[in-house]
């Protein structure tokens, strides 16, 4: 690795620490959700190039993001919770049985029909959320 290279990197871990410990909760959420799309797509593509190992790695990481969403997930909070929390119990375990059996259309089904919408329902939370909110605030109930 050159240095030019190796300052580039540097310079984008920076820009990375400094945009996720500035970022609202929502936006966090989001950008959490962006990731979980991203790692289902490269999983089943992986999945249905034969690439097991990719598709391996994807669906672990997928996993892990739908562990940190329900551990931080309050239940308490509101009506919904014991509902999400269930959805996100059932989705850790559907992604390990992708992963387990190489089948890319389970992916795409825990994708299209259920990652997807969330992802697209918290987005407009979170627009709605940050257009309420006073220009100082980043803060989220």
């Amino acid at each position: 690795m050159t240095s030019t290279t190796y300052g580039r990197r540097a310079t984008a871990n920076r820009y990375l620490a400094d945009s996720l410990s500035t970022a609202s909760p929502a936006t966090l959420l989001v950008m959490l959700y962006d990731r979980l799309v991203l790692d289902l797509q490269r999983a089943e593509q992986a999945q249905r190039d034969g690439d097991r190992e990719t598709a391996h790695v994807n669906l672990v990481h997928a996993q892990d993001i739908v562990r940190e969403l329900l551990s931080s997930l309050d239940v308490q909070k509101w009506d919904g919770g014991p509902g999400l929390q269930a959805l996100y119990t059932w989705l850790i375990q559907e992604l390990a049985v992708a992963n387990v059996s190489g089948d890319p259309e389970r992916t795409a089904a825990c994708r299209t029909t259920t990652v997807e919408p969330l992802a697209e329902a918290w987005r407009q939370a979170a627009l709605e959320h940050l257009s309420s909110t006073p220009a100082t605030g980043h803060g989220i109930a």
